[in-house]
């Protein structure tokens, strides 16, 4: 062997050396050193957008990067969703989608992606009973209070809803046949700006996640009256649900889900998905969610696809029933 092929193999052998001690050390910093966002496409101060920054300093920590919150609200939910769906599959973008993620392929025209096949499911994060509330200031006492007055003057009550075709709109619109009563729907864009003016008292009746009104009902600041789970809610016992109060067997439940880019890496997703599941373990965030009302599931990413393709073919059955279109 000569001098030089001795240098040769062993400044190869040198190289060697440090690429496997970067392997490691690459599989420690995650998958990427470059911001991860995460988009959420409602405004800030709704459940979802609270879901994620709750946990996001404990994601910085596990994936050793930075997590941008991105508020793109719009359509539903679907403007921001379109953007992660178009984002190059490399692990730097999720979406933090809610129900009516399922709701949007039966209520918008012109989607400019496909619900089912344009990104990937990561985790079913938890999901939440809806309770129908009213300001302390109206005469409302009950939901017997409500379904009198509206009986007296149809369509004269009105109640507000995170969106047009939003699984709380879809709810009081069966109530609303299975009662014989009508009621005036008024869509706000997002939970943020309807809990602002169901404080107020600037719509008679709001509808929306217990996650979402649980802090307001427990100051006082706004009275429930119903809960949409098919028993009693276990943050708010004495409050009856919709189908003791007429409308036999009826149960909805709103939802919060992580999902990527259709052609994202399932080794990126799988981490993702144990990032999450770690950083929602953490005993301040679990008690705080559990308290606003997101009962955990955690699912893997093929039992939340299935999920998805379930709750997609449901609510289309209901918003054809009911004529209803999106915003």
């Amino acid at each position: 062997m000569t001098k030089h092929l001795r240098r040769a193999l062993a400044a190869l052998a040198v190289a060697f050396g440090i690429l496997a001690a970067l392997v490691p050390l690459a599989a420690a910093q995650g998958w990427t050193t470059r911001p991860i966002r995460v988009i959420v496409p409602f405004p800030p101060g709704g459940t979802t957008d609270q879901i994620i920054r709750r946990i996001q300093p404990l994601l910085d920590q596990e994936l050793k990067t930075t997590i941008v919150v991105e508020n793109r609200s719009g359509a539903s939910g679907s403007l921001g969703t379109a953007i992660a769906a178009k984002a190059e599959p490399d692990g730097t973008t999720f979406v933090m989608v809610f129900d009516s993620h399922a709701a949007n392929p039966s209520l918008l025209a012109n989607m400019p992606f496909d619900t089912l096949h344009d990104l990937a499911p990561v985790m079913l994060v938890g999901k939440s009973p809806m309770v129908l509330t009213t300001h302390p200031s109206t005469p409302y006492r009950s939901f017997a209070d409500v379904l009198g007055a509206a009986r007296k003057s149809p369509g004269a009550i009105s109640y507000g809803t995170i969106g047009a075709g939003s699984l709380a709109h879809l709810t009081m619109s069966q109530i609303d046949n299975e009662l014989k009563v009508s009621f005036t729907h008024v869509p706000y864009k997002g939970g943020g700006p309807l809990t602002t003016d169901a404080l107020a008292g600037h719509v008679p009746l709001a509808i929306g996640t217990i996650a979402l009104f649980s802090p307001h009902i427990q100051a006082g600041s706004l009275r429930p009256l119903a809960v949409t789970a098919a028993a009693r809610a276990k943050q708010l016992p004495d409050v009856p649900t919709i189908a003791e109060l007429g409308v036999t067997g009826f149960e909805a439940q709103s939802w919060w889900g992580l999902l990527a880019p259709a052609k994202t890496s399932p080794d990126i997703v799988a981490r993702m998905n144990a990032a999450m599941a770690k950083a929602l373990a953490d005993p301040r965030v679990k008690q705080g969610l559990s308290e606003q009302g997101v009962d955990y599931v955690l699912s893997s990413p093929d039992e939340f696809g299935t999920f998805i393709a379930s709750e997609v073919a449901r609510w289309a059955k209901v918003i054809k029933a009911n004529n209803i279109v999106g915003e």
